[in-house]
């Protein structure tokens, strides 16, 4: 038999998690394989918060636009405007961005092959074989193997590596997600359109249990929806969306659905050599469906993880990288399930919950945790006074406008 090829790590997904644990493995000093299967855009609104430029060294000019305010549409059409002091929302249009990232991998010293994983094997010695049909999409190549030390599965939610190697992959839940990226109308073409600002839309019609959203990207616009309810119309509430948002004649530029995981995995390693990081491994966070700054944190505590394992030998390694991603972001995300199950539940809780975004209070403390990426602890005067109107909302004690 022909001698296999053999890698440190072989990583299964070249988007932020993927591209990024690739990265910091490479610098280390591992031979890396980043397997991707190119010719896919995954669909995204695209936010990315100015703790990830710092952490992750990004650079300004991978911004497609920077956003500086958002307003929430309320089922009444109450509209909130929420505005960024002294910070921003950046915009990547992930067609551009994941390459970026890619490409640094490759420069750090990654090897980068396009292929699609279709089964882990083992050797006689026991170490993974990769096997993988090369080229973008479906196609009648023969399939090529690779050895691997050790394996991040970085494919995405719904991942392949997932269901065959980690227990309860295969039972993640999900939202559905799709947009349509459009041509952003010149300045002024439409009365209601604000290139800084994000359109969030709660409205039962538009989706029943998350919401949609208008999402700026400086020569295009992300518009989109998500829900986790069967058999609604994605394509339906979208093209209402766009009507509604007065981007109905704007040129349609591509389409892209995919599912968003609801929470992360219980458990993201196999015991022995495999991790899993990123959509793969269900970080992404509730009520907001934020996805790439998790995903970039995943990915690097993935790297950090097999780089000890890969040192050590010793395999419950593996497991810190899940229990520093919950010790870091757990408690945002229990809130935010919270937060998504109660006040996204019916149209009423929807009217109430916008109305509560016009709140100073509200507006600092959302705006510092999403930019900053921590619960706020430094006002501990805003979070009794939220935690006082959240109960007369939920009670019913003021007006759903007041």
């Amino acid at each position: 038999m022909t001698k296999l090829d053999t890698f440190d790590v072989v990583v299964v997904g070249g988007g932020p998690a993927g591209a990024t644990a690739a990265t910091d493995l490479a610098a280390r000093g591992r031979r890396v394989l980043l397997l991707d299967r190119g010719g896919r855009i995954k669909p995204c609104g695209g936010a990315i918060p100015p703790q990830a430029m710092r952490e992750f060294d990004i650079p300004e000019s991978m911004l497609a636009n920077q956003v500086n305010s958002a307003r929430m549409v309320s089922p009444s059409e109450q509209r909130v405007d929420m505005p960024i002091n002294g910070g921003y929302v950046g915009m990547v249009d992930r067609e551009h961005f994941d390459e970026w990232l890619r490409e640094r991998a490759a420069q750090a010293g990654a090897e980068r092959r396009t292929g699609t994983f279709e089964r882990l094997e083992r050797d006689q010695d026991g170490v993974a074989i990769i096997r993988y049909r090369p080229g973008v999409g479906r196609n009648d190549s023969p399939s090529e193997q690779v050895r691997a030390r050790a394996v991040i599965g970085a494919d995405g939610a719904h991942s392949t590596v997932g269901k065959q190697c980690v227990p309860g992959a295969d039972k993640i839940k999900y939202v559905a997600a799709y947009h349509e990226i459009v041509r952003t109308p010149p300045n002024g073409g439409i009365a209601d359109f604000d290139g800084s600002r994000c359109d969030v839309y709660y409205q039962g019609d538009i989706s029943p249990d998350f919401y949609g959203w208008v999402f700026p990207h400086g020569e295009t616009t992300s518009v989109g929806v998500g829900t986790a309810v069967e058999g609604f119309s994605l394509r339906s509430a979208t093209a209402e969306l766009r009507r509604r948002a007065g981007l109905a004649d704007a040129e349609t530029l591509r389409r892209e659905g995919a599912p968003i995981p609801l929470k992360p995995m219980r458990r993201w390693d196999n015991g022995r050599d495999l991790l899993l990081a990123g959509d793969a491994a269900g970080v992404v966070a509730p009520a907001s469906g934020e996805g790439i700054y998790y995903a970039l944190v995943g990915g690097r505590l993935a790297g950090d993880a097999v780089d000890t394992f890969l040192t050590t030998g010793d395999a419950s390694a593996l497991k810190s990288a899940r229990k520093r991603f919950m010790k870091a972001h757990g408690k945002v995300f229990w809130v935010l399930g919270i937060m998504q199950h109660f006040w996204y539940a019916s149209d009423k809780r929807r009217e109430r919950f916008v109305s509560m975004c016009r709140d100073p209070d509200v507006q600092y403390l959302t705006w510092e945790a999403y930019m900053n990426k921590r619960l706020v602890r430094a006002r501990p005067g805003a979070h009794l006074r939220i935690f006082m109107k959240d109960m007369a909302h939920l009670f019913g004690l003021v007006s759903a406008r007041s």
